[in-house]
């Protein structure tokens, strides 16, 4: 079994992108996006994503819509569609996502978004 106290350990996190777990058919990843950063505008062809926000404050840009979102939402990105999140607050904003199929490396981490860009994630 794999047990995850997953706002907390998102809380703890800090990294840009943490990868937590990696099954056949989905996968668990911790994300910390720094003010004014974002994950960068992208489009997973054929995998499906749920983002779950812990604590801060953003804007999900899915699909040509935007919303405001923080603590206890929960945003579904259908696979195929153009997507962002955005810190528009004034301390982190903390999530979590899960990816069906897995999207990254098992165990990747990332501790800035710059690191993932220059990865190629």
């Amino acid at each position: 079994m794999h047990h995850f106290a997953i706002a907390t350990i998102a809380e703890e996190s800090g990294d840009f992108r943490r990868v937590l777990w990696t099954g056949t058919k989905t996968q668990l990843v911790a994300m910390t996006i720094p003010p004014g950063g974002e994950i960068g505008e992208e489009v997973h062809e054929d995998t499906d994503q749920f983002l779950a926000f812990v604590s801060g404050s953003g804007e999900a840009r899915v699909g040509g819509e935007a919303r405001p979102v923080g603590p206890g939402d929960l945003v579904a990105v259908p696979a195929g569609t153009v997507h962002n999140f955005v810190n528009t607050g004034p301390g982190p904003l903390v999530l979590y996502t899960v990816y069906g199929p897995p999207e990254h490396a098992d165990g990747t981490v990332h501790r800035t978004r710059d690191e993932a860009d220059r990865a190629g994630e």
